[in-house]
């Protein structure tokens, strides 16, 4: 069994792995989603509340855009609206202007869903920045703005 105490190799020392920005915002990212689960009880992914709200937002639109507009890749949003119209949440159609792509919009269902949904993941918000002071939330919002 490897004596974990030391480090496998004399470069560990120059590494701390509780000081790196991927792992701190991965352990970020997994403390809110497990707010975000609790909170929401499973009604919604935080990535399907994404998809709802910007279309919410915005309204009809393409699904390349919007998988854009929410920072997804085509493979990941083409599965986020295919999983929330077999659930009658979103309604997809091909555009009349140009057949290739695929319009997508809110059901009635869907805009009822968003709408219960906001105070619960300003609740996850609140939740997760609870830790902070007010300033200290205002900046870590600025900065992480600043480097996506």
């Amino acid at each position: 069994m490897a004596d974990i105490s030391k480090p496998a190799c004399s470069t560990t020392q120059d590494y701390h792995l509780d000081e790196q920005v991927g792992y701190l915002l991965r352990r970020a990212y997994q403390r809110n989603c497990t707010i975000f689960s609790d909170k929401i009880d499973g009604a919604l992914t935080p990535m399907q509340f994404s998809v709802m709200h910007r279309l919410a937002e915005m309204g009809p639109m393409s699904q390349n855009f919007l998988g854009r507009s929410v920072a997804m890749d085509g493979a990941t949003t083409k599965g986020v609206v295919d999983r929330l119209s077999t659930r009658g949440l979103l309604h997809t159609e091909r555009d009349p202007k140009d057949k290739r792509r695929q319009l997508v919009s809110l059901t009635d269902a869907g805009q009822a869903m968003v709408n219960n949904t906001v105070a619960g993941v300003l609740a996850v918000t609140a939740e997760t920045l609870s830790p902070l002071r007010a300033r200290e939330r205002e900046t870590l919002i600025r900065l992480l703005q600043k480097i996506v």
